[in-house]
């Protein structure tokens, strides 16, 4: 159940991130909203995770899901620039995951 949690609290850091950015600096009520409804939500989550999961583990994939899923939805959504440099930077933060998953 950890690791439900623990992906779902980074879903919604992406969901926090991007509604952040929609707010235009906390000028937009609705976005504002759901930023602060989605980061409660997150953080809720992964102080469940980290009941039975380790401190580094949650943490780093809580950020990585979190930041890999902010890049993709940044060129997504928002039509930022891919470049190879940061493309390959969002895949190795995706075998950190990966890998610490695995540990």
């Amino acid at each position: 159940m950890a690791w439900i949690f623990l992906f779902a609290a980074g879903l919604l850091e992406i969901v926090w991130a991007f509604a952040m950015k929609e707010s235009q600096g906390f000028t937009r009520l609705a976005p504002t909203l759901v930023m602060l409804a989605a980061m409660v939500a997150s953080f809720g989550l992964l102080s469940l995770s980290m009941r039975t999961l380790p401190l580094g583990t949650s943490y780093m994939i809580w950020t990585g899901i979190g930041a890999v899923g902010a890049f993709v939805v940044g060129f997504w959504f928002l039509g930022e620039a891919v470049s190879l440099q940061r493309a390959v930077a969002a895949l190795l933060i995706v075998a950190g995951i990966v890998t610490m998953k695995l540990a």
